[in-house]
């Protein structure tokens, strides 16, 4: 009876520090996903800034005449 309560104490002891132990998380999955969006915020900037420079380039001509 002993030796089974041993193997108890023993399997519940090695499951709690299963869960209690710090897990290592490998973030190198979330890479790519990143990168995606780098790359899709630097089209948005070139795209918008294509759409939008005249005005862009109209708006700090007028407000740097206003400085001087």
């Amino acid at each position: 009876m002993e030796h089974i309560s041993m193997t108890v104490s023993m399997t519940l002891t090695r499951i709690w520090l299963a869960l209690a132990a710090p897990r290592v998380r490998d973030e190198r999955g979330d890479v790519p996903g990143w990168v995606m969006i780098t790359v899709m915020t630097a089209g948005l900037v070139v795209a918008i800034t294509a759409v939008a420079r005249p005005q862009l380039q109209s708006m700090l001509s007028s407000a740097l005449d206003q400085v001087k």
